[in-house]
């Protein structure tokens, strides 16, 4: 019981709806009824990816998770190395299944979508990768972490891209790489300490502040150009830029504070679902 409660903080299961969802309005919106296939990947993209995702990370951030305050809860789980060996083995172990039904349900491009979402997961945090190491493109895997699903979903449904399709996609991307590069600020001393690089790192706690509530404010904009009642969903971006704005200032060596702010991001993001999912779901009922 105690390996499988550190292997869940391990998973982040606040954010396992981040990744299940995406995936599953990517495929019903194309599909337009529940399949076995939409049933596995949501199942998927809930726990096993996140397990898979999370479990890799936790892993290859030991040095700097160590020096972190905020794991060791809801945040991340901090492994001891007795224990690194069983996390790779059972995230992977936990994904397979799950991976190879998929890819015998879809076609080449989709499991094309879906091998690049598993190899920026593992790109992200494994040795002679790292691009968690590398700034900005950090902030870019990140992002994919969550958009993929959602591209993998259309695909899967034997959707093809649109002209609106891509608006959503770019605006989800810009929050995505947002909400990394804010959740970098929290951990510049533990990662400086750790010898760890990161966006926050290269341009300071401030500079990613800022880069944050810039990409928030691109992604409102974004979804205020598409068909109405899509840009309904715009205003939802104030809301993650009154979280992050009073941190403007922020200090490197005060930048473990900024986790105050991380807190409410964690509930915006339950919040804004609700919004989204609603919004679509009027958009998809007009549509029809």
């Amino acid at each position: 019981m105690r390996l499988f409660k550190t292997l869940v903080l391990s998973s982040r299961p606040l954010s396992w709806v981040n990744t299940a969802i995406p995936f599953g309005l990517g495929y019903f919106l194309v599909k337009e009824e529940f399949t076995l296939p939409m049933v596995v990947g949501m199942a998927f993209f809930l726990i096993p990816y996140n397990f898979l995702m999370y479990g890799i990370n936790d892993v290859f951030d030991y040095e700097s998770d160590l020096r972190n305050p905020r794991k060791g809860g809801v945040e991340g789980a901090l492994l001891p190395p007795a224990l690194h060996r069983t996390t790779l083995w059972a995230s992977a172990l936990l994904s397979a299944p799950f991976v190879f039904f998929l890819a015998t349900q879809g076609t080449g491009r989709a499991n094309l979508v879906l091998g690049l979402t598993l190899f920026f997961v593992i790109a992200y945090s494994v040795k002679g990768l790292r691009f968690k190491e590398k700034p900005f493109l950090d902030s870019m895997t990140s992002a994919l972490h969550f958009v993929l699903p959602a591209v993998y979903g259309l695909f899967l449904a034997e959707g093809s891209l649109s002209p609106l399709s891509i608006t959503l996609f770019a605006a989800f991307f810009a929050w995505g790489m947002a909400s990394h590069a804010f959740g970098a600020v929290q951990d510049v001393i533990a990662d400086r300490e750790a010898g760890l690089g990161s966006i926050a790192t290269a341009i300071g706690a401030a500079g990613a502040v800022r880069f944050a509530l810039a990409l928030y404010v691109l992604a409102g904009l974004v979804m205020l150009s598409t068909p109405g009642p899509l840009p309904l969903i715009a205003p939802a971006a104030l809301l993650y830029i009154a979280a992050v704005i009073p941190w403007w200032r922020v200090e490197d060596v005060m930048a473990e504070a900024a986790n105050k702010g991380w807190k409410w991001f964690l509930l915006l993001n339950f919040v804004t679902g609700a919004v989204i999912f609603l919004v679509l779901f009027e958009w998809w009922t007009l549509r029809g």
